[in-house]
């Protein structure tokens, strides 16, 4: 683990590789587990207010999820996270191609709403704890993503930079300029 500013952040998003491998994994991530994706709590109001943007895209399942249990759940553990189809499929979740992919995304993608997804969807293999004085910033492995840690190994591509745009997202530009230093004075050892 480094530090960075008030984050602690795991050596692996440095030294692992990653590159996320739709055509293998077919949106895993999206269906399987058994929590809904994490929420920052200033993404509920956002879920809200695109809810009625949102749902032309939406399974009927998906919809009926949200609308019997709300935008947002939170769960036993006091965590808010997105609402789950049957204990399973996040609500938000589409299917093309036989893929899982994010009703919310093809919203922004389809330039309806301004809000891309969930950025705890968004920096994902990454998962982001807070705490009250740092926030802890690990790779979270999970075997439905070994296709895509054998796609990242093949094109090199480490996962602090698959997910720069997420990280800038949620730790700002300078933060990400600063892990990007000291990766390469990591990886130059």
């Amino acid at each position: 683990m480094f530090q960075l500013g008030k984050t602690l952040v795991s050596e692996d998003i440095i030294q692992k590789d990653f590159v996320c491998n739709l055509s293998a994994c077919k949106g895993a991530c999206c269906v399987e587990g058994d929590a809904g994706a994490p929420l920052d709590s200033d993404e509920i109001k956002i879920l809200e207010d695109i809810y009625p943007k949102v749902k032309p895209y939406l399974r009927k399942e998906g919809i009926s999820a949200i609308e019997d249990q709300g935008t947002h759940v939170t769960s036993d553990f006091g965590e808010l996270e997105t609402p789950l189809i049957d204990g399973a499929d996040c609500a938000y979740v589409i299917m093309e191609n036989n893929m899982a992919l994010c009703g919310i995304e093809k919203a922004y993608n389809d330039g309806k709403i301004a809000f891309r997804k969930p950025v705890s969807c968004h920096l994902y293999p990454i998962r982001v704890k807070d705490y009250s004085e740092f926030s802890a910033i690990n790779y979270d492995k999970w075997e439905v993503c070994d296709d895509a840690c054998s796609l990242g190994k093949e094109l090199q591509v480490p996962i602090y930079r698959f997910v720069k745009d997420a990280l800038i997202r949620k730790f700002g530009e300078d933060w990400y300029k600063q892990l990007e230093q000291v990766a390469k004075q990591y990886l130059n050892k």
